[in-house]
């Protein structure tokens, strides 16, 4: 155990260089050997004319050293900042104003002085654990800074980071009630760790209307993830604004004395998030394909339908589709509900989405996102909001021709805009060199826990200070729940173990599945028949008796529009022109 005063006669500075200075260690300590433990990593601080400087241990040798000198070793120093008014009330401040010189005297850093470093600085600081140079000192987190200027936890598989994430969130929503939380859960293991705060969706409680995606978006669902063919996208950017035109009319049509209007003229761009209906669509490109002639041209017609009715017909879709015009316009119902505005106790949205189609998981993230960033965009902010990327190199990559556009450019724009308009991003990953460096260096407190690949560690040297950069060194051996902390949101580059996570909010991957099976488990056919009517249920119309049901539904809401269904169903003999031989 560290006393709390050490005598003089640990080391003196020996050299002075920008933020770097050498500290001599002295043979004739009065400290015993197990207290002076002068090795990488440990805090000293070094007696200034008007100022205490905190300096880390970097680096310890005792090469190149002559028989005649005092010192046993000589130790590099990162210089971090400073302790003024030490006699009065301590204050710690990053920095350094005052540089030693040589021949000031170095000491192990004090308790007291560790406490005046990581002392909280007001009501807006969370507990996340403890430093791992001394258990007894808490490590607090600035919320406000961590948020506003967005966050990121990145670490390898198997290291912590997941119950990381738990902490943290939960953290913050003891200290921000209020703050509401949307949390992109890629592998379903959040869904039991933040209890009554979070509402759990799934494929299977979602209701996502295909109208709400824009151009980009419905062609990445109708073509499953490849690119479009041009001639069909031609036809459906031209015929998408005037379906949106069409729904219009059908909801002012019980309004007395309104003019029809040409859907043409309305204004609608295929982007525009307004109802439109299936139906209307098929039917405007069949029209235009009963006037064609050319049995090539089309082809072309024929393969668009086909595309927007298998889809349509997919029941792993039918959170897309199913009832999607019910209710006619019920933006405010999705968002509302998605978005947890009002909150009624829920503030926080766990998006599961281990259950969604494969092809579809990035445009429904391209949709989350960016109505999390127009809404805050066009509210002015007034409800801020975190949206938290789980896995987030599979969403925005640093190589462009991997993944999905719309993705990126949604995240990106919450990265470099969204503080203006109170929506903060917090990324997790466990491949820091695949995410766009762009975004991660909008992410201004890092977490960095053990990471094993060396890009990745290289991307993080050029994303942290010169003054951090030393402490890089720790990634590879860092042990698990041990975290290199550093930016706005900490005091200093710190070294800390996050605190234990109580089991009710450990992260599903991290409390229940072992490589050993449960014996009580029961693991016969009716078990198998049990997963098995899950599984097929995931890709069928009827309801599943072993599905959990759905924890809240938004209220459709009761308008003058008609109840519209998905499809009313075209005339089967419509394709008959290309059956008829050429002349």
């Amino acid at each position: 155990m560290q006393h709390e005063t050490l005598s003089a006669g640990f080391g003196t500075v020996i050299s002075v260089r920008g933020s770097l200075a050498r500290i001599g260690l002295l043979a004739a300590s009065k400290l015993e050997r197990a207290e002076v433990r002068a090795t990488v990593g440990r805090f000293i601080s070094i007696r200034c004319a008007n100022s205490t400087i905190v300096a880390m241990i970097t680096e310890v040798t005792c090469e190149n050293m002559s028989p005649a000198d005092d010192y046993i070793a000589i130790a590099s120093v990162d210089l971090l900042g400073e302790i003024v008014n030490a006699s009065v009330r301590p204050k710690f401040q990053r920095g350094v104003t005052n540089y030693p010189t040589i021949g000031d005297a170095a000491e192990l850093i004090t308790r007291e002085e560790l406490r005046a470093v990581y002392a909280p600085t007001g009501s807006d600081q969370i507990n996340v654990g403890t430093l791992q140079q001394d258990q007894s000192v808490i490590a607090y987190v600035d919320v406000e800074e961590m948020l506003s200027k967005h966050f990121a936890v990145l670490g390898s598989t198997g290291v912590g980071k997941s119950s990381g994430v738990s902490l943290l969130l939960n953290e913050i929503l003891k200290s921000r009630p209020h703050l509401r939380i949307f949390l992109l859960d890629v592998h379903n293991e959040y869904g039991r760790c933040f209890g009554d705060h979070a509402l759990v969706l799934n494929p299977r409680n979602l209701k996502l209307p295909f109208w709400l995606f824009n151009f980009e978006e419905i062609v990445d669902v109708l073509f499953a993830g490849r690119p479009g063919v041009p001639e069909e996208l031609d036809i459906l950017a031209e015929v998408l604004p005037i379906a949106k035109g069409v729904y219009t009319q059908y909801q002012n049509s019980d309004r007395i004395g309104l003019k029809r209007v040409d859907p043409k003229t309305i204004g609608y761009t295929a982007d525009t998030p307004v109802p439109y209906r299936l139906v209307d669509l098929i039917s405007l490109i069949d029209e235009r394909m009963g006037k064609l002639e050319n049995r090539s041209s089309r082809i072309i017609y024929h393969k668009l339908i086909s595309r927007i009715e298998t889809v349509r017909n997919d029941p792993r879709y039918a959170f897309m589709f199913d009832n999607a015009n019910v209710g006619g316009d019920t933006m405010a119902e999705v968002i509302s509900h998605l978005f947890r505005l009002p909150a009624n106790g829920r503030p926080m949205t766990i998006m599961q989405l281990a259950g969604f189609p494969a092809e579809v998981v990035d445009s429904v993230v391209s949709v989350l996102c960016r109505m999390a960033f127009d809404f805050g965009l066009w509210s002015d902010g007034v409800s801020p909001l975190l949206f938290v990327c789980e896995e987030a190199h599979r969403y925005a990559s640093a190589d462009r021709n991997i993944g999905f556009g719309p993705t990126r450019k949604a995240v990106s724009r919450i990265a470099k805009e969204g503080r203006k308009y109170g929506v903060y991003l917090g990324l997790v990953t466990q491949r820091p060199a695949e995410l766009d460096p762009t975004i991660i260096s909008q992410c201004n407190t890092l977490f960095a826990m053990r990471l094993a690949n060396e890009r990745d560690q290289a991307l993080l040297r050029s994303a942290v200070s010169d003054a951090a950069a030393n402490l890089l060194s720790f990634i590879p051996s860092l042990g698990t729940r041990e975290v290199l902390a550093f930016g706005e949101g900490v005091a200093l580059p710190t070294r800390l173990r996050f605190k234990e996570v109580p089991p009710h909010q450990l992260p599903r991957s991290e409390a229940t599945i072992a490589t050993v099976p449960s014996v009580a488990a029961g693991h016969d056919m009716h078990f198998v028949s049990a997963v098995l009517e899950r599984w097929r249920g995931a890709t069928s119309h009827r309801e599943v008796p072993n599905d959990p049901g759905p924890t809240e539904r938004p209220i459709a809401r009761s308008i003058e529009a008609p109840l519209l269904q998905p499809s009313l169903g075209l005339d089967p003999d419509r394709f008959s022109l290309l059956k008829k031989p050429l002349r």
